[in-house]
């Protein structure tokens, strides 16, 4: 069995389906880490079926800051792991980069400084969230308001200081590995279930505002339900897993669902049921209104819709995960499941 490298930073990009923006992600990594020594950009690949294993072959083929290697278990969970158990060094630095995002110059230079100057665990940032179509600026507009995330810090906030969760950056690999790493069977919000076990076993999360990435977010009503329906349905995991980790504004969404169901089923009965679903309707028009008004685009009417699809999405993959996925609590004492997948040796 061969020994592999191991590396000082250890920069992971889990992959699916990515052909059209792998090449310039992984190329702004490569040039904002390019004064570091000992670091490497691991593209883990959950089995693209669109060629984007061939584009990083064919491009970063001969770059040896440039690794490729098959995710078996093709979540971005599961990637990550596989990018740490084969590259990091136990004492190292991993960062965690999406293939939907766009990185400063100098993302992953800042990153190891907060993560040494504050001597936190791991270090999370805000994303601000962007868009090319009509539909990504009204998702991405929307989306940095109460209405669209019910004014999470990590969603264009500007907090800065330790927190309980935010959009995973950085971490110390020691602390990560400590923590069990993420689980691999989570799909989606594997990074607030690892935020509640690190911090349970004394980790510290930094908030730095000053660390920002630009996130472009789906571009068709369709796409956007399909996602917040994970994120709901992982978040439903979440919560059984560490009870008392949901947020007000998340228990708003189901809570509203079951209320404007419940509205519209009644209002035969009485008129007066009809009050919340107007009600509703009236807060996404002013929203809409209000989005265009102040961004003088006409796309802004578009933030309405893109936000019932954000709120349906996810109050239903909420309970449909109370319902079809079995969930245990998290003690604690408990001894994680090794980081570990599949060995490429």
């Amino acid at each position: 069995m061969s020994v592999k490298l191991k590396y000082d930073v250890v920069i992971a990009v889990p992959v699916l389906n990515e052909a059209g923006v792998i090449e310039g992600v992984v190329q702004n990594l490569l040039d904002s880490s390019a004064d570091l020594q000992s670091c490497v950009v691991v593209v883990a690949d959950g089995g693209s079926r669109d060629g984007t294993a061939d584009v990083v072959r064919k491009r970063f083929g001969d770059n040896d800051r440039v690794k490729l290697i098959h995710n078996p278990g093709k979540l971005q969970s599961a990637g990550v792991n596989l990018c740490v158990q084969e590259f990091a060094h136990p004492q190292g630095v991993l960062i965690r980069c999406d293939a939907h995002s766009d990185y400063q110059p100098d993302f992953i230079t800042r990153l190891l400084t907060t993560l040494n100057d504050t001597g936190a665990d791991s270090v999370v940032v805000p994303m601000d969230s962007v868009g090319f179509s009509c539909l990504q600026k009204a998702v991405a507009w929307v989306s940095d308001t109460p209405l669209g995330s019910g004014g999470a810090a990590h969603r264009g906030g500007h907090v800065k200081g330790f927190v309980d969760h935010g959009h995973h950056a950085a971490f110390k690999v020691a602390s990560f590995m400590h923590a069990g790493g993420y689980d691999p069977t989570f799909s989606h919000n594997e990074d607030g279930e690892f935020d509640n076990r690190l911090r349970a076993r004394g980790g510290r999360i930094y908030m730095d505002s000053d660390i920002r990435l630009n996130y472009f977010p789906r571009d068709t009503l369709l796409k956007l339900f399909r996602q917040y329906f994970n994120y709901g349905c992982g978040r439903s995991r979440t919560v059984r897993r560490h009870p008392g980790s949901i947020r007000l504004r998340q228990m708003a969404v189901p809570l509203h669902l079951i209320l404007l169901l419940t509205s519209l089923a009644l209002l035969p009965v009485s008129g007066v049921f009809g009050l919340w679903p107007l009600t509703y309707l009236f807060v996404l028009t002013i929203y809409s209104l209000m989005i265009t008004a102040k961004r003088k685009s006409a796309c802004g009417l578009l933030a309405g819709p893109a936000a019932f699809a954000m709120h349906t999405g996810w109050a239903l993959g909420f309970f449909y995960g109370f319902v079809a996925i079995r969930e245990h609590r998290w003690k604690p004492e408990e001894v994680s499941a090794p980081i570990v997948t599949e060995s490429l040796s």
